[in-house]
This record gives C-alpha cells, sequence and structure tokens, in this order.
C-alpha cells in the first residue's frame, strides 16, 4: 500500500505527486525581482547585435552589455590585469582574456553575475523542496 498524502487543496497524492506540487510552491515562493535581473543581465551579454569586421578568430557579434558598458565606462588602466571571458560557441569553450579596459571588463561580466544569479536560484529551489518535502512525508518516503 503506498502513503497518500495531502498538500494545500491537493488530496491524495502519491509521493512524487507531493514532491511535484512542494517543487512548484518553491519555485514560486523564490522567483522575485532577483530573477528578472539575472535574466536581464543574462539577455543583455547575449551577442545579437551586428558588428562591422573583426579579426579572424574573433567572437562575432557584440552585446547591449558591452555597447552600454564601454560607452559608460571610458577608462583604462595601465596595465592588461582585467580578466575577461567569451565564450566561442558555447560555454564549454570560453577564452580567457586580459583587457585594460574597464568598461570592456564591466560588459564582459555582466551576463557571468546573471548566471550566477539564476544558479543560486535553481540551488536554493531544489535544497528548500527536498527540505519542505522531507518534512511532509512519512520516513520511508524521504529523499
Amino acid at each position: 500500500m503506498r502513503n497518500e498524502y495531502s498538500f494545500g487543496i491537493h488530496h491524495n497524492l502519491s509521493s512524487t505527486e507531493l514532491f511535484f506540487l512542494v517543487a512548484v510552491d518553491e519555485t514560486s515562493k523564490q522567483l522575485g525581482v532577483d530573477d528578472i535581473v539575472g535574466v536581464a543581465m543574462i539577455l543583455a551579454g547575449a551577442r545579437f547585435v551586428p558588428t562591422r569586421g573583426k579579426f579572424t578568430g574573433a567572437v562575432k557579434g557584440t552585446s547591449l552589455a558591452s555597447l552600454w558598458s564601454r560607452r559608460l565606462l571610458p577608462y583604462e588602466i595601465k596595465y592588461r590585469i582585467l580578466p575577461t571571458f567569451t565564450s566561442f560557441k558555447s560555454v564549454a569553450l570560453l577564452r580567457a582574456k586580459l583587457t585594460r579596459d574597464i568598461g570592456v571588463f564591466v560588459g564582459r561580466a555582466i551576463p557571468s553575475v546573471g548566471w550566477v544569479i539564476t544558479a543560486a536560484d535553481v540551488a536554493a529551489i531544489g535544497y528548500k523542496t527536498v527540505i519542505q518535502y522531507n518534512r511532509l512525508v512519512k520516513p520511508e518516503d524521504r529523499l
């Protein structure tokens, strides 16, 4: 015989159904303004703005984040010590490059910060879902 659970207005739930509803509930609690900012940062870093000619091997296109940060931060430091990362086709093919241009550094960092915010939310949702689920179920159904 399987254990049956209730969650909110839902009754006679299997442990799997309960886990799904808890995950939906925790996701809705977690998502908020931070997530909108994270997604906006990721999208601002997408290279969909066409550019004039580039050198062979350069990543094609540029992002709004890069355009804005170069205009707003037209400053350089003496040495190339600021690390930047660009993706060539996929995240697996990240290329590191040092720059001295503060605008370039900030423009390339914006989508990374967005991904960090999003990854933190995904981790928090997973953790909180398992904790809440384990509080609601019998010992034999715990994860």
